[in-house]
Order: structure tokens, then C-alpha cells, then sequence
């Protein structure tokens, strides 16, 4: 979709002309698999690589479309976010120094973006979900100002008719409506491509659902979101809730998202995999047509079927079948959409080497995989895989084993059988293996995180650890060596990066607060008990609509018999407040002029935080 300019389908006219197109599309792809003209015997790799921009406080930078004009690569492209771009790499074909050779490649288009992006005072950082995001960078503002994305937003939206209700649940709960899609924009992946034989593409297609779980617990790395620690690959849960265009009173029925494992296994030919989502989820944009494509083929011309890319283009299976042309000759290939980017280059294309390798190093004893395994059993393993990683525990070929002792004593060594089958070269294979091999015994991306984060947390608030990490992640980057080698940091109260300070950085989010009909024996007890001095009064929808301090309450210490008396009595309703983007020595003035010992942090009336003058202290 990225290469098309697209509209929305609004008219029946527009609608029939695209559905004729898309129809004509699978006829034309049916016969040129019953033809022959469907490349075989050759494998190819590539790779889409995303990543993102961030200023010298390793907060998100919203100058992709600057940046992408000064780099003048058609390598580079826009993502939804204006924080991310991706880069497009060259197509390769399988054998000898292919994964160096791409890893090269990659090294030398980034080193390009990212001589482009200092010139601007923007850094770039490879990661599944950048550290530092915080819910304001979320927003349509933040929102690559390209018309196809302000499309898709529109037609999504139009679809729901509700916002978007996003509830994620791991050490800490994520809860929250939005209204867009730039939620999807919190995402980066590397996303790898394998073309594939049409004689055995869909028992190979089964084989790429049945790995994705075990693959994706050894190349986790994005375990948090807006400071919150939940899935071990987070972007697995995002992704899913980001762009469903499903309604919420839908959701109890039978209807699939369109991000998604799956719910079956695929059997038959390789257009009803393409028949099954057309089936399933309906189009809701379009683009010029100028060539039918079964008149192309009847002239010997390969057409692009331009009506089914784009109608895949709003389909996001975690292993997406895509239909492609190469020199010319059309081919097919599986693109996996499950992988995070980062932590470094070497890691990603380790990970790369490690799926393919597996992924052509299937044992005989695992052909036919649908008639042997059920399904649910490998969605359950992948989305354990995401909820946890390498603690996964996996039910493979009718038993349950650790993920350490399946990746290590089975699917490396499939894994290497399959890369010399295809020609790699010892020295690729071995060493980017021993990356994924060295991980599984160390650390994963992730797990180097959440660690570090909550070392932090030992110092900092939450807003300013997110940045400390995200910087200290991009130093480890730059460096190049893989995640399994990073040592936990140190020095962590150091960080003269971090200026000028905000509200933000200083504020208590995890704070108590009371409803106006509580009594005021309870707020005495909890101040008590908490050692606190301030509380807030909120309403149902997390508005403030009072104060309370320890000088309202006390005195009711030797009034025993006023005890029930109810909150609304004695709270302030003329509360001064401040915003989480504040200056912190715009809010110290504040509290001095009003002579005030708190200050609620708000937004849109709702309680954020608290300030109290002993967090100036920090």
C-alpha cells in the first residue's frame, strides 16, 4: 500500500470497479500457478527495517519527511509515525554471504539516515517499542503528514464507529480509549521475507505458524509501553487491538481481527489463502486501475495484481503470504511480521538467519503439520511466546518443553541444516547462530530492559528512567555488539542530558486519592497508614474536583464524633494545578506565590499526578 496513492471507497461505482479488479486478481494469480510461471526452486530473502527518531533528551522526534528528503534514497519510506521510517533491502538470493551481505547493506543505508538525521539533532534508535514513548506522542499530531495514512485512519474509524479500547495486562495493566490509529505507530519491527516454491508453499506455510512461537520467545524486545512493564512483546497485544476494525459489541462473535494468528490451519491451493481474507474483511480503499490483469496474461505481460496487494496491504496475519515480481518473474514469499526491531543489527539479522534456517531445516517427520498438531495448541504458543518469552513454556509434538531446551537441542540445529542445504556459507551460519545461541543463555532484548528499567525505577521517576534507558540502549546500539553482551548499567543518578527538567520527571503517579462521599475517618487512616500529607478528591471519571491536606483533617483527631462526616465537607474546590509538560521551576513558583505544599497535575480535568516540595528535592 506504502507504493500506491489510495483513497477511500465511498461510492457503489468505486466499490464494484475494485472488487472486479481484486476477483480478476485471484483468477489471473490461479492460472499462472496452473501454468507453471510461478517461480520455483529458487529462494530469496528480504528484509524491511524500521526504526526510529529521537531528539537529544532520546524523546520521539517528529521530522521523518525532513529527514527523508535530505537522505533522497528510494530505499527509505514514511511510516504512519512521523517519529519512524523504514528502509526497504534489497532482495537476495539464498546461499554463501547472503546475511552478511544484507547485514552490510544495512549498516551502510543506516549510516546514510543517520548522517542525514544529525544534521537535524535527531539520533536513530532500533527497538520494537521506543522507551521514552509516552501517550502524548500518540496522537493524529504526531501523524506522518501523507495522505494514505490520514485514509486509513478515517476509513478505520469510520468501520468502529467507536474509539479504540486498549487494555493490555502483564506485571503492570495498560487501560485506555483512543481515538486513532497512531497507537499501531508505536511499533517497529524488522520484518523478513522468504520466497518460496509454489509446490510446497502452503505445508510450508503451516510450518512458519507452527515455528512463529518459538522463534519469536528467543528475539524478544519490546516489553514496555508508555513506562508500563507488560508482554514480553508488547507489540504482539498493540498491534492487534490498534487497528481493530471491529466494534466492541462484535467482538463476542466469530469475526477474526485484522491482526491476527489466524484460526485454522490452511489447506488446499495458495490463492484460498488469499480467498479466505478476502472472505473475511472487506476492502475500504482503493487506487487507479488501468490494466485488468487476466488481459495482461492472455498478452504475455506478469501483471502486479495491484488490487490484491492492496487489499493484503490492510490484512496483518503475523505471517502474511505475499505475491511479488523479480526480474520480471513473479513469485511468491512469506513475510514474518512477529520480529521487533533492534536491539542491534547483528541481533536482527541473527534473527533473520535463525527463521529461515529453521524454517528450511524441517525434518521430514513435520510435513503435513496440520494433520499431526493442533492448531490452538501453536496460537497458544505463540502468544505465550509474546507474553513471556524465554520463561515460555512450549506444547510441541504432544509434550510440553522449556523454550531454552527446545531452541537449543532442536531448532538450532534444524536451523543450521537448513541454511547448508541452501548453500550458506559455514562462516554466516556459524556466526550469526551463535548470536541467537549465546541469547538464549544470556539475556534477550527485553529482558535487558525490564531489568535496567527496574534498576532505574531505584532512582528516578518513571518519565525520566524511560528516557535514562532509552539513552543507554542507544549507546549499547552504536557500539554494535549484540544484546546477549550488555552488562547492567551503572552510575544511574548521572544524567545531564535530562534538561530542563518537567513536571513530569518529578511527579507521583501512583498516588491515593478519595470520592467526596468518603468519611473522613477513612482519608485520616489512609494519610496515617501512607505517611501522606495530600490527597486528591476525584470524581468517577478521574476528574479532580477537590483537595484535601493533613491541616483539613487533623483537628477531627479529638472530634470522634465527627468522624463521618463526608469528605465534601471539608475539601478545597479552588484547586491550583499544573500540566505534566511544565517546566519544574515554573511549578516551584507556582507553589511559592500560592504557598501551597501540593500541586495535582492534570490533563483534560483528569488526575495524572502529584507534586509535593519534597520531589524538588530529587
Amino acid at each position: 500500500m506504502g507504493d500506491l496513492n489510495v483513497t477511500k471507497l465511498k461510492t457503489k461505482k468505486d466499490r464494484a470497479n475494485y472488487i472486479h479488479h481484486l476477483l480478476n486478481d485471484i483468477k489471473a494469480l490461479d492460472l499462472m500457478i496452473d501454468k507453471g510461471m510461478i517461480e520455483k526452486d529458487v529462494f530469496r530473502i528480504g528484509a524491511e527495517q524500521e526504526f526510529c527518531l529521537v531528539n537529544d533528551q532520546f524523546l520521539p522526534e517528529s521530522k521523518s519527511l525532513e529527514i527523508l528528503k535530505d537522505i533522497d534514497d528510494e530505499h527509505f519510506t514514511t511510516e504512519i509515525s512521523n517519529f519512524n521510517l523504514e528502509i526497504n533491502l534489497d532482495v537476495l538470493e539464498l546461499g554463501n554471504t547472503c546475511f552478511s551481505q544484507l547485514h552490510k547493506q544495512l549498516e551502510m543505508l543506516l549510516e546514510k539516515a543517520k548522517k542525514a538525521a544529525s544534521k537535524k539533532g535527531v539520533k536513530i534508535v532500533l527497538t520494537g517499542i521506543l522507551p521514552s514513548l509516552s501517550i502524548n506522542n500518540a496522537n493524529v499530531k504526531s501523524m506522518t503528514n501523507v495522505e494514505r495514512y490520514s485514509v486509513l485512519n478515517d476509513a478505520i474509524k469510520g468501520i468502529r464507529r467507536q474509539n479504540f479500547d486498549i487494555h493490555i495486562k502483564g506485571v503492570d495493566e495498560l487501560n485506555l480509549l483512543h481515538d486513532s490509529v497512531m497507537l499501531e505507530g508505536c511499533n517497529t519491527s524488522f520484518q523478513m521475507h522468504l520466497q518460496l516454491s509454489p509446490k510446497t508453499f502452503v505445508d510450508n506455510y503451516n510450518w512458519a505458524q507452527a515455528i512463529s512461537g518459538p522463534v519469536l520467545s528467543a528475539c524478544t524486545n519490546s516489553p514496555m509501553l508508555f513506562g508500563k512493564e507488560l508482554w514480553r512483546e508488547t507489540r504482539i497485544a498493540l498491534f492487534t487491538q490498534s487497528v481493530d476494525t471491529r466494534a466492541n459489541s462484535y467482538l463476542l462473535n466469530e469475526k477474526q481481527s485484522r491482526v491476527s494468528f489466524g484460526s485454522r490451519w490452511h489447506t488446499g491451493s495458495i490463492t484460498d489463502i488469499f480467498k479466505d481474507n478476502i472472505s473475511r474483511f472487506r476492502s475500504f480503499i482503493t487506487t487507479d486501475f488501468i490494466k485488468d490483469s487476466v488481459d495482461m496474461l492472455n498478452n504475455n505481460e506478469v501483471p502486479g495484481l495491484k488490487a490484491l496487494g492492496l487489499h493484503n496491504g490492510t490484512v496483518y496475519p503475523w505471517n502474511r503470504v505475499c505475491y511479488g515480481r523479480t526480474n520480471g518473474k513473479p513469485n511468491l514469499r512469506i513475510e514474518n511480521r512477529y520480529i521487533p526491531a533492534g536491539p542491534t543489527i547483528t541481533d536482527e539479522i541473527a534473527n533473520m538467519a535463525f527463521w529461515v534456517g529453521v524454517m528450511l531445516g524441517k525434518p521430514k517427520k513435520y510435513n503435513n503439520i496440520h494433520k499431526q498438531w493442533d492448531f490452538k495448541d501453536i496460537k497458544m504458543n505463540f502468544f505465550n511466546a509474546a507474553r513471556y518469552g524465554m520463561a515460555t513454556q512450549f506444547f510441541w509434538n504432544g509434550s510440553y518443553i522449556s523454550s531454552y531446551d527446545l531452541i537449543l537441542n532442536e531448532l538450532l540445529p534444524m536451523a543450521y541444516k537448513g541454511l547448508y542445504s541452501a548453500g550458506v556459507s559455514p562462516q554466516d551460519a556459524e556466526s550469526y547462530l551463535r548470536v541467537i545461541k549465546n541469547r538464549i543463555q544470556a539475556h534477550s532484548g527485553s529482558e535487558w530492559l525490564i531489568r535496567n528499567y527496574r534498576r532505574l525505577l531505584k532512582h528516578h521517576k518513571r518519565y525520566e528512567a524511560m528516557q535514562v534507558l532509552t539513552s543507554k540502549m542507544y549507546e549499547k546500539q552504536e557500539k554494535g555488539y549484540p544484546v546477549s553482551t550488555w552488562g547492567r548499567l551503572f552510575g544511574e543518578n548521572d544524567f545531564p542530558f535530562i534538561k530542563p527538567k518537567v513536571v513530569k520527571h518529578i511527579m507521583s503517579s501512583d498516588i491515593f486519592s478519595v470520592d467526596k462521599k468518603d468519611s473522613v475517618e477513612l482519608v485520616l487512616n489512609i494519610m496515617k497508614w501512607k505517611n501522606i500529607h495530600h490527597m486528591p478528591v476525584i470524581n468517577g471519571d478521574r476528574e479532580l474536583i477537590g483537595l484535601i491536606s493533613w491541616n483539613d483533617v487533623k483537628s477531627y483527631l479529638e472530634k470522634t464524633k465527627r468522624l463521618d462526616d463526608s469528605v465534601n465537607k471539608i475539601m478545597k474546590t479552588d484547586v491550583i494545578t499544573t500540566e505534566e509538560y511544565v517546566p519544574v521551576e515554573e511549578a516551584k513558583r507556582i507553589m511559592d506565590n500560592h504557598k501551597i505544599g501540593s500541586l495535582p497535575v492534570i490533563k483534560n480535568k483528569k488526575l495524572l499526578g502529584l507534586i509535593t516540595r519534597n520531589d524538588f528535592n530529587g
